[in-house]
C-alpha cells in the first residue's frame, strides 16, 4: 500500500542531527543484491562523475552493514560515479534493514525515477513477486497501481532478447512490445520488430499489420475477412486490460468464442489464478 511505501522511505530518510555519516572505502561496498536496475545512462553518469570530482558526494549514500562489508541500499549511481572519479571512499549512512526492506527500497527508488526504462520496471515487479512471494494484486496494492497495469508491464518480459534490446534502446516503445505479443507465429517477432524500426510504424499501424498476419495464418485473405463489430473490439480491449494478455472474441449467429493467450507456464498460472478468483 502507499502507506507502506511512505514508512519504508521514512525509515531510510536521514537527519544530520540523528544519523551518523561515515566515510566508507569503496572496496568495502557492493551493489544491492536486490537491485533490479541494469542500465545506467552514460551521459548522466559522466556528468555526476565530473560533479563528484569537483565537489565530492553532496548527498551520502545509504548502506546496510554485512559480514563481508556493506550493501548499497540507495545511491548506486553515486557509488559508480565515485569509482569513475578515482575516489577511494564515499560518505554513507549505515541503516539496519531486513532483506525485504532492502528489496522494496531498491524498487521504490527506481520506480520514482523519471527515466526508468519499461523493462527495468517490469523486472522490478517480477523481482518483488518472486522474492517476497507476492501476487500481482499484492504488488499493485503496495505500489498504488492497478493490477491490470502491473500485468501489462510484466508481459514485456515474454519478449525475446533482441526485441527487449530495441525497447531498451528506445527504438521501440513498450506499447509496441505489448502489441507484438499478439503475433501468433512467435518466430516472426524479430522480423516484425525490425520492420517497425525501419518504417517508423505506429502502434495502431502495428495492430492492423498483426491482425493481417494472423488472419493469413488462419488461411484467410484480407479481402475475405469481415470487420469485427465495435462492441466486440471494445470488450476485447477491456479484457486485455483486465488480464494483461491478448484476447480474441469471435461470434457467429449461433455461437461465439473467447480465446485467452498465454506464452509461458507462469503466465498460464497467473491467468488461471485471476479467473478462479472471480
Amino acid at each position: 500500500m502507499k502507506e507502506r511505501n511512505h514508512e519504508l522511505v521514512e525509515k531510510i530518510s536521514y537527519n544530520l542531527s540523528h544519523d551518523k555519516i561515515v566515510e566508507i572505502p569503496l572496496s568495502k561496498l557492493r551493489r544491492n543484491p536486490y537491485q533490479p536496475r541494469d542500465y545506467f545512462d552514460e551521459a548522466a553518469l559522466k556528468d555526476l562523475t565530473q560533479s563528484i570530482s569537483q565537489h565530492g558526494v553532496l548527498q551520502p549514500i545509504v548502506v546496510r552493514e554485512t559480514i563481508k562489508g556493506y550493501d548499497i541500499v540507495v545511491g548506486e549511481r553515486r557509488y559508480r560515479a565515485s569509482q569513475l572519479a578515482g575516489k577511494d571512499t564515499v560518505l554513507a549512512i549505515v541503516k539496519s534493514l531486513t532483506d525485504e526492506e532492502m528489496l522494496e527500497l531498491a524498487i521504490i527508488e527506481n520506480l520514482q525515477r523519471e527515466n526508468l526504462k519499461p523493462l527495468e520496471e517490469a523486472k522490478s515487479y517480477a523481482t518483488m513477486m518472486k522474492e517476497l512471494n507476492l501476487k500481482q494484486q499484492d504488488v499493485a496494492d503496495r505500489l498504488g497501481k492497478s493490477r491490470s497495469y502491473i500485468a501489462n508491464v510484466l508481459r514485456l518480459l515474454n519478449l525475446p532478447p533482441s526485441v527487449k534490446s530495441l525497447i531498451n534502446e528506445e527504438k521501440l516503445s513498450s506499447a509496441h512490445g505489448r502489441t507484438l505479443l499478439g503475433l501468433e507465429k512467435k518466430h516472426q517477432l524479430n522480423q516484425v520488430a525490425q520492420k517497425i524500426v525501419k518504417e517508423g510504424m505506429s502502434v495502431r499501424a502495428l495492430e492492423e499489420y498483426i491482425k493481417f498476419l494472423n488472419a493469413n495464418d488462419h488461411g484467410k485473405t484480407r479481402k475475405a475477412r469481415k470487420s469485427k463489430p465495435n462492441f466486440l473490439v471494445k470488450h476485447e480491449y477491456q479484457l486485455k486490460e483486465k488480464y494483461g494478455t491478448n484476447i480474441d472474441i469471435s461470434k457467429t449467429k449461433k455461437a461465439g468464442k473467447i480465446s485467452i493467450e498465454f506464452n509461458s507456464e507462469d503466465e498460464y498460472k497467473r491467468i488461471m489464478e485471476l479467473l478462479l478468483e472471480e
